[in-house]
């Protein structure tokens, strides 16, 4: 042949070659790809039972689009077009989905053993090295032992009288001693700098009171290491959430992701935070002298009374993960509960003004609020519940305009008691097995904290200035920061306690 032929006949053959090779290698991705399909959609039901109502969703993907970036309003609507129990996909993963009050408390009152333990997801395993009691799925004897000591140790250093200060437990001393530092604290700010954002000292405040408990310490408002710490911590309510995508779709978890590599570094700077404190406890620790949460922890370990059936010890490398249990739940759920009180009390100055009118009746102008107060003050006290289970707390056929900001609804019709059948319709901290250890204590600390600060101040937000109270999605519903608070010192406390 020429050699223009011959170059033309190879270059044929070649782009023959090369198109075979690209047809049989896109024949193959469409039958991966069909097969993953099919076998998304036809999961083996057992026999006899049929799969729950809800959507199809999308190929491989599932609900994903759908679910949006706040999920928590989209299930709700699914759940008046599908029922109380649906299921959804995430991905190629089919999740069951309870909404409805008597639908979730039988799941996790009635059923609680089915429905104590946790799925096995790609985000939980970072946390606590994968160690966490809150976050990994392991439900058996040594999560039930392990969940008993950290409560014991919790109440231990709560409710324990206090043998420095007239408080009636270690708890009231802790949060009375932060909230009259913050307290302080908005004075000094307000004549500085006329307006501010009180989250960011809220939640150094709180963090405050579980570092007494888990540390016998507390850190000032400006330290480094503590405020880099809580403020990280949205990062990781925003991941931890449930309806993470790369929990469902595995390859998620291979590709670029800024708000996971927010997420892991943030709990490796918090499991490097507490490690460094555990290990100063194991180097002055004094079994005659138990100082908090971490010195009892040692010395379960250490004394080797801590067993199930005789076979089961806490390991010293466990004690730094149930800290970052304890202390991890003990500042944000908090946190965010006092701070949407606050939002809640500047766009309604009325109820700010009942609120405190309660107060100087009941407990005058001579003295701090104690815990002992609770009962004579019905009215703030339902007004420190915020909840997060989104549907059942606002569901129409539970609440009257659910919507709406209105502590009466909890109160008897004379107002001097908590309706408790209302009240329980409220879910704040779980049901189940899975229930908050430190229910009664978050209850306490959020109004000995709130009382404290309504007692002395009153707050607002700067004139033509508005706060925006649409909540943002996460493992607990948070608002969006507003610098423009104000306050105004109510009266000068003439004793302390």
């Amino acid at each position: 042949l020429p050699a223009s032929e011959g170059m033309a006949a190879m270059s044929l053959t070649g782009s023959q070659d090369f198109i075979s090779a690209t047809e049989l290698l896109i024949a193959s991705s469409v039958f991966c790809l069909i097969f993953m399909v099919i076998r998304s959609y036809r999961r083996q039901l057992p026999k006899g039972l049929k799969r729950p109502p809800g959507p199809w969703g999308y190929p491989l993907i599932g609900s994903v689009l759908e679910l949006g970036k706040n999920p928590h309003l989209s299930m709700t609507r699914m759940s008046q077009k599908y029922g109380d129990v649906m299921q959804i996909r995430i991905g190629t993963r089919p999740v069951l989905v309870l909404s409805g009050l008597e639908t979730i408390k039988q799941a996790l009152v009635k059923q609680g053993e089915n429905f104590r333990g946790r799925p096995d997801l790609y985000s939980f395993r970072i946390v606590a090295d994968g160690e966490s009691m809150a976050f990994s799925p392991d439900s058996g004897e040594v999560w039930r032992a392990r969940r008993k000591l950290a409560q014991n140790a919790v109440k231990a250093f709560s409710v324990s009288p206090s043998s420095t200060s007239s408080s009636i437990c270690l708890l009231e001393e802790h949060v009375s001693k932060e909230a009259n530092c913050l307290v302080m604290k908005f004075q000094q700010l307000m004549e500085e700098k006329k307006s501010f954002d009180p989250y960011r000292y809220i939640v150094v405040s709180v963090a405050n009171v579980i570092c007494a408990m888990c540390f016998g310490k507390r850190y000032g408002h400006d330290d480094e290491e503590l405020v880099s710490i809580v403020n990280m911590s949205d990062d990781f309510q925003e991941i931890a959430a449930s309806g993470n995508p790369a929990d469902f779709i595995p390859i998620l978890q291979y590709l670029p992701s800024q708000g996971m590599k927010k997420f892991k570094d943030f709990n490796t700077k918090f499991l490097s935070f507490l490690q460094k404190i555990v290990k100063e406890h194991y180097q002055s620790f004094d079994k005659d002298s138990i100082r908090d949460i971490t010195d009892s922890l040692i010395e379960q370990s250490q004394e080797k009374k801590f067993a199930v059936k005789g076979s089961i010890q806490l390991p010293n490398n466990k004690i730094v993960n149930l800290v970052n249990d304890i202390f991890g739940a003990g500042f944000d759920t908090v946190t965010t509960a006092l701070s949407w009180c606050l939002m809640y009390l500047v766009t309604n100055p009325e109820i700010q003004k009942k609120i405190q009118e309660e107060i100087d009746q009941t407990i005058g102008r001579e003295r701090n609020p104690r815990l002992s107060d609770r009962p004579m003050l019905p009215y703030t006290e339902d007004l420190c519940v915020f909840v997060n289970q989104w549907q059942v707390n606002h569901d129409k056929k539970l609440w009257k305009d659910p919507s709406t900001f209105s502590p009466e609804r909890f109160l008897t019709a004379g107002g001097t008691e908590i309706n408790k059948a209302e009240s329980e319709k409220v879910l704040v901290f779980g049901l189940g097995k899975r229930r908050c250890i430190g229910e009664s204590i978050a209850r306490w600390e959020v109004f000995l904290f709130l009382t404290t600060l309504l007692h002395r101040l009153e707050f607002s937000v700067r004139d033509g200035k508005k706060v925006d109270m649409t909540p943002i999605y996460g493992l607990t519903m948070k608002h969006k920061r507003c610098e423009h608070f104000q306050i105004k010192v109510r009266f000068h406390l003439k004793s302390s306690e």
